[in-house]
């Protein structure tokens, strides 16, 4: 693992803004009670509280059953000005617990639009955090230690609940498919048949992972790719692994900003990698893939898009994934990528959604990183703060694509 690769799997505490500590124990309980008073409106939420007070709130319609078992009360200040944020926060410094993390996650996913007001937290905090994150985008100097931050968390710590063909995008489910694998290899599959992949073809792939996607295009359809990747731990990765299958001659994996690609190519393959591109940064993407593509050619994208009644409010703030996991990341919508497209003279063909293989994919993810964390089966250096933070993330983004707040499509 490399040395960026150490630091970054240490979770540096949010630490606490001296908002949270001028809301006393009683002004944040009633704060939070005013919140989900008549605005819970599916499911209900039970808060205990750290003096074994019960507190019950029931919406009109049914949903998702939360608890929230308060440990400490600073959380109720935090949750009270930080937002979702603070939510998040609160939960991964263990202010608060839940025997069902996954229905805390529905609970706030399901009434997101009625919750939305209180959920956006204090002006100050919100933005503070958006400063942060505006100061991380995808500059070519900074995307490289953006990609780091989270794929150099190293190969040992994904490949132990990532599926056989290390794949870290959502898989492609077929009805009552339960196998992670086969829903990968399923994805891989509709994509290079969308595109019409020919032998002897030249796949550009930005955004290669681990090669699982070059190693069906070359092996089951003949083709050339060139990967391109920001990860040093995932570029090492996927050259033994060609090297290991015998496709080295025809699959070549570069360290290489995609702004700064040269080539042409038969097609453009990316999966779930425009994600990290950053709105500021949209216009060079397509206008790329309009300088490198042959005339004629064709490319394949899987993009996750935001809900557009979101996008306004996402767009000025910073939510958890932006914070803790992705930074410099930003979703489009899908008549933002529309506008796009057109505008760098593309044309397109098709779109494919499919949100709910996403919410499997995340569910199965979640279960098996949670099993591996059990076993001690990752590396050294992983603790539970660590632990909760993915915790957090794998549910929260499962339940979004539920309510298919969040969307994961095919593009052609």
């Amino acid at each position: 693992m490399t040395d960026h690769g150490i630091r970054a799997k240490r979770v540096k505490r949010a630490g606490h803004s001296p908002l949270d500590w001028l809301i006393s124990k009683t002004n944040g309980a009633e704060r939070l009670f005013a919140m989900a008073e008549g605005r819970l409106l599916k499911g209900s939420a039970r808060l205990i509280l750290p003096d074994g007070s019960s507190h019950l709130f029931t919406g009109s319609e049914p949903g998702p059953a939360a608890v929230f078992h308060i440990l400490h009360w600073r959380a109720l200040g935090r949750m009270a000005t930080g937002g979702a944020l603070g939510f998040a926060r609160s939960y991964i410094d263990g202010d608060w617990e839940t025997p069902d993390l996954a229905a805390v996650c529905a609970l706030a996913s399901v009434n997101r639009d009625s919750m939305a007001h209180h959920l956006r937290g204090s002006l100050a905090l919100r933005l503070l955090d958006r400063m942060r994150h505006l100061l991380r985008a995808n500059s070519r100097s900074r995307a490289r230690k953006n990609i780091a931050f989270h794929y150099d968390l190293g190969n040992a710590f994904y490949s132990p609940w990532l599926d056989e063909t290390m794949t870290y995008s959502s898989g492609l489910f077929k009805a009552g498919e339960q196998d992670l694998e086969a829903a990968q290899l399923c994805k891989y599959r509709r994509l290079l048949d969308v595109i019409d992949v020919k032998p002897g073809e030249h796949i550009l792939e930005i955004g290669a992972g681990w090669g699982g996607f070059a190693e069906i295009a070359a092996k089951e359809r003949g083709a050339r790719v060139t990967g391109l990747t920001l990860s040093r731990e995932q570029l090492d990765f996927a050259n033994d692994r060609m090297a290991r299958l015998g496709l080295s001659d025809q699959v070549e994996f570069v360290l290489r900003d995609y702004r700064d690609e040269t080539g042409r190519y038969d097609h453009v393959v990316s999966i779930e990698m425009f994600e990290a591109v950053g709105e500021a940064y949209w216009p060079v993407y397509f206008e790329t893939l309009h300088r490198v593509l042959k005339p004629g050619g064709r490319a394949g994208l899987q993009i996750i898009t935001i809900d557009e009644k979101l996008f306004p409010a996402y767009r000025k703030s910073a939510d958890f994934i932006q914070t803790y996991i992705f930074p410099g990341g930003m979703l489009p919508t899908v008549s933002a990528l529309k506008h796009e497209v057109a505008h760098a003279g593309l044309v397109l063909k098709d779109m494919m959604g499919f949100a709910d293989s996403y919410a499997q994919t995340l569910a199965l993810w979640r279960l098996r990183f949670n099993e591996q964390f059990e076993r001690g089966a990752l590396p050294e250096g992983f603790d539970e703060m660590f632990r909760r933070l993915w915790s957090f993330y794998l549910p929260i983004a499962r339940a979004a694509f539920a309510v298919a707040a969040l969307m994961s499509s095919n593009w052609r």
